[in-house]
């Protein structure tokens, strides 16, 4: 009995030494260097101010008058370059673009990544940024996974004229185990709370911070919910309820066959039909115009 109680002591002690390290392998800032525009996006380097005293950088493009701007937001440890393709094919479109790296991700400042309730800076002074450079021009957001939360969280006023929301989790509960489950199987999910009560040691963040579903509702936007139906990160149930949540105007894509991955990637045509589709909808002056039955239909949210 000594052995064994020695035993278990062992295992809970190696395992809080396991989850203390995954805590600060998680919010350890995802710094790199990223570089120059690619020369066939036609954008050049910004620097934009974000208090109380970062800096978010980014690649911004100037488009066609009239035809609105997308503002890009990557997910999690990733940066800008995450968003590029989707640039090259809005910039093709017309919209004015701008990539960032969200705080403490690529060339921006940030000591620790917080789930979307630190991001939120950067994405409110991206948004400061588009509506000085750009004004009058409709404004739209993609964002990725932390992306997409990171807008959510902000609650941004003014809100943007149009919102899509790719891969995002419903709480950071769910979110952290979810994740455990995945590579734990059932023995993952009980070993969340020993991640969640790192938050405010961290980051002095509490996970009741951190719930993009109840967020959702304040949102002020148009916005359309897309995930993968195969989705392990964010299951189809979480994102069901993101959509639930969100005020209308609003439409649901459930991207089939697809799990946690780059959405564009997972299928270019199909994307631009309908994430683009809806966008063009709120963001060009003539949009129902320009781009007939496509976008009708998804402003109005049938997909």
């Amino acid at each position: 009995m000594r052995r064994l109680g020695l035993v278990l002591l062992l295992g809970v002690a190696l395992a809080a030494v396991l989850l203390l390290g995954a805590g600060e392998l998680l919010t350890r800032p995802a710094a790199r260097s990223v570089g120059a525009a690619p020369a066939d996006l036609g954008a050049q380097t910004v620097h934009i101010a974000t208090a109380p005293a970062g800096v978010v950088v980014g690649w911004f493009a100037r488009g066609t008058p009239g035809a609105g701007a997308v503002l890009l937001l990557h997910g999690v440890r990733s940066d800008r370059r995450q968003m590029l393709a989707r640039a090259r094919a809005l910039r093709a479109a017309g919209p004015a673009v701008l990539l960032i790296d969200l705080p403490a991700h690529g060339e921006s400042t940030g000591e620790r990544i917080g789930f979307g309730a630190r991001e939120g800076a950067g994405v409110a002074a991206a948004l400061a940024f588009l509506r000085r450079e750009l004004p009058g021009e409709r404004i739209g957001v993609i964002g990725v996974s932390l992306g997409a939360a990171s807008l959510v969280l902000s609650q941004p006023r003014p809100a943007p004229d149009a919102v899509v929301l790719e891969s995002m989790y419903a709480t950071i509960g769910e979110a952290v185990a979810d994740r455990l489950a995945m590579r734990l199987g059932p023995l993952g999910p009980p070993l969340a709370p020993l991640l969640l009560w790192q938050l405010p040691l961290r980051l002095g963040i509490d996970p009741d911070q951190l719930r993009p579903v109840e967020a959702i509702a304040r949102l002020g936007a148009p916005v359309l919910v897309v995930s993968g139906r195969e989705d392990l990160h964010t299951p189809w149930p979480a994102t069901q309820r993101v959509f639930a949540a969100a005020a209308p105007p609003k439409a649901l894509w459930p991207v089939e066959g697809a799990a946690h991955v780059d959405l564009y990637a997972f299928g270019a045509q199909a994307y631009e039909a309908r994430v683009f589709g809806f966008l063009f909808a709120h963001l060009r002056k003539d949009g129902l115009r320009r781009n007939g039955n496509l976008t009708a239909a998804a402003g109005a949210g049938r997909f």
